[in-house]
């Protein structure tokens, strides 16, 4: 028996493409429909030039739209910013904040999306000050959920209090899967190996994360190893990421409406060396989850310096990973 989990990319997949030309638009859509991920999310700023300080012309628009009926493809999210930082010295006023909202509001409207995505630095008072709006627009504003936070952070706890006092259904929650990151990624480890970490301090730092070392504890011990510059940076890494639970989600699961499927690498087997998306994918199941995992490829970075990057071919790896996690039945244990 199949699961209702849909399967779809984040074109922020292909930046590395994008920004070198080898890809256009029309190109990101073939791709995703090739590989049978119809559900497409997108960082505005990224595939529409200009935004959000421009207004994108009407011709970007009716393009986009002629894409999605050409490719058979689903307009899932628009990934949004909020600067409010923009002012030296100040915060951006609250109003300015809730009118800069709105303003992402009827983008996404524009582009048909389902859900906007919000960072996770947005006060909740703000984006319940725009439910209202975004309900008004059949738009969903998704907090994302972004290691080193997790579902049991102060902050996120925050928010859910909030959407649940506002009783708006236009609230909810995006989870980045790199929360759940249970390994050091491999292609982390080789990219600070070359920026100049000597392999017996790589070697601990890798360890110390699968033993779930206290990431002050080892910081110290790197400076005590001799270690320093891309050391340091590498142990400080341990500061940032975690291996959280992804049972966490099942609590959360009625205001979950999408999902990031990060991912660092996908080998030949494809499987994702650092997050156990078997795991993720069952409990994703088990919480009766409906909606996208949008593959989103963070590899590109970490290999560029050294490798050609195929960010095609790594979606690819993981899009017939995912095929196979969501097709498959439930186990007896989670359908009981």
């Amino acid at each position: 028996m199949s699961s209702d989990i849909k399967r779809g990319v984040s074109l922020y997949s292909f930046q590395h493409e994008t920004f070198q030309g080898k890809m256009s638009l029309e190109d990101c859509f073939r791709t995703c429909a090739e590989m049978g991920a119809l559900g497409i999310e997108i960082i505005g700023e990224q595939t529409f030039w200009g935004w959000p300080e421009a207004r994108v012309d009407e011709a970007r628009i009716e393009e986009w739209h002629a894409l999605i009926k050409k490719y058979g493809a689903t307009a899932v999210s628009h990934d949004f910013m909020l600067d409010y930082k923009r002012y030296k010295g100040r915060p951006m006023p609250f109003e300015e904040q809730v009118a800069s909202v709105k303003k992402d509001i009827d983008f996404g409207a524009r582009l048909g999306m389902k859900y906007i995505r919000a960072l996770v630095s947005i006060a909740p008072e703000v984006l319940v000050a725009a439910a209202p709006y975004a309900e008004e627009k059949n738009i969903k504003i998704l907090i994302e959920v972004h290691a080193p936070l997790h579902f049991d952070h102060p902050w996120i706890i925050r928010h859910a209090e909030a959407f649940e006092k506002s009783g708006s259904d236009a609230l909810g929650f995006l989870p980045d899967m790199g929360m759940f990151l249970f390994k050091f990624p491999p292609v982390w480890k080789e990219r600070f190996i070359r920026n100049g970490v000597p392999r017996n301090i790589a070697d601990y730092i890798e360890k110390a994360y699968e033993d779930r070392v206290l990431s002050e504890y080892v910081i110290l011990n790197v400076r005590e190893m001799g270690g320093e510059g891309p050391a340091l940076g590498m142990a400080e890494t341990l500061r940032h990421n975690a291996a959280f639970e992804p049972k966490r989600m099942l609590d959360y699961m009625h205001r979950i409406h999408n999902v990031h499927g990060k991912f660092y690498q996908m080998d030949e087997d494809l499987v994702e060396p650092s997050i156990p998306y078997d795991e993720i994918v069952r409990v994703l199941k088990q919480g009766g989850y409906k909606g996208y995992i949008c593959s989103e490829y963070e590899g590109n970075r970490w290999i560029e310096d050294a490798h050609e990057v195929d960010s095609v071919e790594q979606v690819r790896r993981q899009q017939e990973m995912l095929k196979g996690l969501i097709g498959a039945p439930n186990p007896a244990a989670l359908a009981a």
